[in-house]
């Protein structure tokens, strides 16, 4: 089994699947489309799990490389996974079925080509985690707009077009001086194979416009203050199961990205540049939470809990520290499963009432007991309550923040007190007080898909939130190894 290609079966599953979709496809739409999607998608996530079983936590190295010639004395495909990348990979595979469960109330029309665009996204999302090449690297990163690009601008809401180009312009744009880098490197190095650059290092003195390159565009995806704007116009004109997979995925895309390619490639220019971070995080923390406690829009207010989230997730890579990038690990997949859970408690009242309004709500704990409850575990988790997954991520990175930086630390942890305040009046406001609105006494509570979706983010939720060695031991040793290499390169001025 050694040798067999799992990671390019894990990527191409997805596109096979899609591809079956499109040349049978019918003129309406059915439940069969639906299943023959969510088979491909379980299957892709079971092949996931027998690669996190039989993944060797003791090492730092790739593991179940695969390499084939793409471009003669240019670009191979090469593919594969460490400690780090597989978390994202589990974490891919784990809410695209659920999103696909999700369609059965926000879709109505176009189900087939709406499922096919999933699908092929799961693709390029994996492709992202797993490449070990610059240049595949880039064109799985950025071909992944394609389809989040139709789902805004298709099934998107009613400026859903003004949104889709937004979220398009913005995230190539920002891409385009990333490209320039790949070459530059090929040009500098003679080769755009990660491993082959990552352990014979690349020289000092290009490190810095190199870094800036790459920065445009992880800053712009992951998204960063002040390139974040694109974001809550893109999730308030998102249909749900958009929503969930720019949140929970696609973000993490560029985190991820932060990792393996600032960190790992341009070590010193990352030490210049930590201050830089800091200063862009502490203020996406702050800022973006003072807005979302201004926002009348439930899925605006989730959007920009988003970019303080993220704040976090890059002030722990930046810290250098063990701590801080476990955090940010898993504060990252924390966040994937509980944005996730959030986009969909806004959908389901929605689909149910047709309105985000934070003002159209209130008093629906006794008409919806059981929404209630989940969505009160999962407001918990978003503002880091101690016993979920959210609170074991935001500690982990504040405890490496004090390590390296005690006075951004101190402003930063002021960003949980403003968390807990913007989401614990989302909860009051939505759930509980006066039932004002007569038409609220209509709504019904979950259904069984519904239920089904929302339990299961929340077993995991609540178990990393207690148990959160699996996902720690997964990641230890490469960042243990990254955190040396990025050491010895600064000590050697490489």
């Amino acid at each position: 089994m050694t040798n067999f290609p799992i990671l390019s079966l894990l990527i191409l599953l997805p596109s096979i699947g899609a591809l079956f979709l499109f040349f049978t496809k019918s003129s309406q739409n059915n439940i069969t489309t639906k299943y023959v999607a969510l088979f491909t998608s379980v299957v892709t996530f079971l092949i996931s799990i027998y690669l996190w079983i039989f993944f060797d936590q003791s090492t730092s190295e790739f593991q179940f490389v695969e390499e084939r010639i793409w471009i003669e004395n240019l670009i191979n495909y090469k593919v594969g996974v460490d400690g780090i990348s597989i978390l994202f990979i589990l974490l891919t595979t784990f809410i695209t079925p659920l999103c696909i469960i999700s369609v059965n109330n926000s879709i109505k029309e176009r189900l087939s080509e709406f499922l096919i665009a999933v699908l092929i996204m799961e693709s390029f999302m994996i492709g992202v985690f797993c490449s070990l090449d610059l240049v595949v690297f880039y064109l799985f990163f950025e071909a992944g707009l394609i389809p989040m690009f139709l789902i805004i601008g298709i099934w998107g809401g009613a400026r859903r077009v003004y949104s889709a180009f937004k979220f398009f312009l913005y995230t190539l744009l920002g891409s385009v001086l990333m490209l320039v880098a790949i070459i530059t490197i090929y040009w500098l190095n003679g080769t755009t194979d990660f491993i082959e650059l990552y352990n014979s290092g690349i020289d000092t003195k290009y490190q810095n416009l190199l870094w800036l390159a790459f920065f445009s565009s992880f800053a712009v995806k992951t998204p960063m203050w002040p390139v974040h704007t694109w974001l809550p116009d893109a999730h308030v004109e998102a249909p749900t199961a958009g929503s969930v997979l720019l949140a929970a995925i696609l973000l993490k895309m560029a985190g991820y990205g932060f990792i393996r390619f600032s960190l790992g490639l341009f070590p010193a220019a990352s030490e210049i540049f930590t201050p830089l971070i800091y200063t862009l995080s502490v203020i996406a923390i702050i800022f973006t939470s003072f807005i979302a406690l201004m926002q009348e829009d439930m899925k605006k207010l989730i959007a920009y809990s988003s970019v303080a989230h993220m704040g976090y997730v890059t002030l722990g890579i930046f810290t250098i520290q063990q701590q801080g990038i476990e955090g940010s690990i898993i504060q990252m997949i924390s966040h994937g499963l509980v944005s996730a859970a959030l986009f969909l408690c806004v959908g389901v009242v929605y689909d149910r009432m047709h309105s985000r309004l934070i003002n159209t709500y209130g008093g629906i704990v006794n008409i919806i007991p059981k929404y209630s409850i989940l969505f009160m575990l999962f407001t918990l988790a978003a503002l880091g309550l101690p016993g979920t997954s959210g609170f074991v991520g935001e500690f982990l990175i504040l405890m490496g923040a004090f390590k390296d930086n005690f006075l951004v630390a101190v402003i930063a942890s002021l960003g949980v007190i403003i968390g807990a305040a913007y989401m614990l009046w989302l909860y009051k406001r939505v759930v509980f007080g006066k039932l004002i609105n007569t038409d609220l006494k209509q709504m019904f509570d979950l259904n069984r898909s519904e239920l089904f979706i929302l339990s299961c983010l929340a077993v995991p939720t609540l178990f990393f939130g207690f148990y959160p060695d699996p996902l720690i031991n997964t990641i230890e040793v490469s960042i243990s190894d990254l955190i040396d290499q990025y050491n010895f390169k600064l000590a050697s001025k490489i």
